[in-house]
């Protein structure tokens, strides 16, 4: 299969650059220096999205070209690390060994979005150190490779439904919750969380790391599946977009908890009012 590599030189409007390339479809963006790099699976979808960067910052200069060959299973690997969030530490398996199964949650690197090389997964997953109680319900909205949902497991959560609309990264899941050996507590369920979220609450807790674009509408979702009080962790959320998530969070009904920010991705608890 031919991709479509793009490579974005942004320099006054990264962030906002870098946002538009997410919401018009990327599942990832390389910072190669002051570009964004990024790819397609056919070129009108990465000119699509060449576009969407040029609007969002008009000094940018995009190219767009064939992507050389890349073996993806080799690629992740020589880029995965062991990382520790705090109670937890997430490494992928050839690197787990001699590390505590119980507070460890080990990723199979793949397509799926979800290992601890990037910051939103690390503040989504610190945040729900917080806020997992042993028994909770947890509802996982995007979950990609599994891995916030193995965490909350780890964590104590008697039941974890892992919700993602792409068919390649619920294998990826399934794969890393039996190498885990959670199945008796991590459900994964393919499809749209705006229709599956409903059909599985009430839950305590729901986790949402996608980007803002896709967050900001499911949080009506998101308050109807939880009780009052109960927490959203929210993630993917470049930190220049927060204040808008932020607004339309309150005017929702939410209050924010409490955040942090790692390189640029603002990740958050918003508590249900």
């Amino acid at each position: 299969m031919t991709w479509y590599s793009l490579r974005v030189a942004s320099a006054a409007r990264r962030e906002e650059a870098m946002a538009a390339l997410f919401a018009a479809g990327a599942q990832g963006v390389h910072e190669d220096g002051t570009a964004l790099v990024t790819s397609f699976p056919d070129e009108a979808g990465a000119r699509a999205a060449a576009a969407a960067a040029v609007a969002a910052d008009p000094g940018a200069t995009c190219e767009v070209g064939v992507a050389p060959p890349v073996d993806w299973a080799t690629a992740w690997r020589d880029h995965a690390r062991v990382v520790t969030t705090g109670r937890l530490t997430i490494a992928p398996p050839w690197l787990a060994g001699g590390l505590d199964p119980r507070s460890t949650v080990v990723i199979e690197p793949g397509m799926a979005f979800g290992t601890g090389d990037h910051a939103s997964t690390r503040g989504a997953t610190r945040l729900l150190e917080d806020a997992v109680r042993p028994g909770m319900t947890v509802a996982d909205l995007g979950s990609g490779s599994g891995v916030l949902s193995i965490a909350a497991a780890r964590l104590g959560a008697a039941r974890a439904w892992a919700i993602e609309n792409d068919p390649e990264a619920q294998g990826n899941a399934r794969e890393n919750i039996a190498r885990n050996d959670v199945g008796g507590v991590v459900h994964p369920l393919e499809g749209d969380a705006e229709v599956l979220l409903p059909l599985v609450a009430p839950v305590d807790l729901v986790v949402a790391n996608i980007i803002s674009s896709v967050i900001v509408p499911l949080l009506p979702v998101m308050a109807a599946a939880l009780p009052p009080g109960g927490i959203a962790i929210v993630a993917g959320i470049l930190d220049s977009e927060h204040p808008e998530v932020v607004a339309a969070a309150e005017r929702g009904g939410w209050t924010l908890r409490q955040s942090c920010v790692e390189e640029e991705w603002w990740s958050a608890q918003l508590q249900r009012r």
